[in-house]
């Protein structure tokens, strides 16, 4: 039976765990620095048994799912502990700081960076669901620094539970086309909630009177900050300039408004 660590028990992390209880025969492990995290993914079946990091001497693969400011520290005291043919990916939604951190180690070749692009605006173990990933594009970059069998594993995993893989050379590149397609509009999202009810005050008013188009659009902003934070700040350089044409965007917008244009 194959034996997977899963490092960080919310959304991601315990619902990749699903898929791989489901599809694979394999004995989930569960580790998570939040004690009530660790027993509501047992309790909820999410994993097969709760277990600390030292399980990963003794796993067939690795998958990191903690905040991406805590993703390059966990990734090297995994490659530290792991043997040759344990497999190890994170799955975090910024890439050149953990690609940095990982540069030189002598396990480098086992580690695979790896993005999933889907998500919710739930988190922890409870937001957890079958199907999050089916039909979303995984991005894994840096290839030709893995081993192409731990490549080919990641993909072979994702195509199991219908994703679409696609490459790119470079980390850098990486988080700065994430910038534009995800990071802005979660900022978006929040900036116009916040926008709303500092006018409106009152949550249940507006939402009466909003349409579907609203609730979509600010859907985001419901997104856990302890997540998000993280993420703007270590992808700080390509999401400012991404702000920076955003903003002038919508003051060019602005003008042709004031001037009817």
């Amino acid at each position: 039976m194959e034996k997977i660590a899963v490092i960080g028990l919310g959304l991601i992390g315990g619902s990749l765990a699903l898929e791989l209880k489901k599809i694979r025969w394999a004995s989930i492990y569960g580790i998570d620095n939040n004690p009530e995290h660790l027993q509501k993914a047992l309790d909820l079946g999410i994993i097969y048994k709760k277990a600390t990091i030292d399980i990963v001497t003794d796993v067939d693969m690795v998958i990191i799912a903690v905040p991406v400011n805590t993703i390059p520290k966990v990734t090297l005291q995994v490659l530290d502990l792991i043997q040759d043919n344990t497999l190890v990916f994170d799955v975090g939604s910024t890439k050149s700081e953990v690609c940095k951190a990982v540069a030189k180690h002598p396990k480098r070749k086992n580690f695979v960076a790896v993005h999933p692009i889907s998500g919710t605006e739930f988190s922890g173990p409870e937001a957890a669901i079958y199907n999050l990933f089916s039909d979303k594009v995984n991005i894994i970059c840096e290839q030709n620094l893995s081993d192409k069998n731990m490549v080919n594993r990641v993909v072979s995993l994702f195509e199991s539970i219908h994703m679409q893989t696609v490459f790119m050379e470079s980390a850098k590149q990486h988080d700065k086309h994430i910038a534009y397609v995800s990071h802005l509009s979660h900022i978006s999202s929040f900036m116009l909630g916040k926008t709303v009810l500092e006018i409106e005050k009152d949550e249940k008013r507006i939402f009466d009177m909003a349409g579907s188009g609203f609730r979509s659009t600010v859907r985001l902003a419901k997104s856990n900050p302890k997540t998000w934070t993280p993420i703007f700040l270590q992808n700080k350089k390509y999401i400012l300039k991404s702000l920076d044409e955003y903003i002038k965007n919508l003051e060019t917008f602005k003008k042709l408004m004031e001037d009817e244009n």
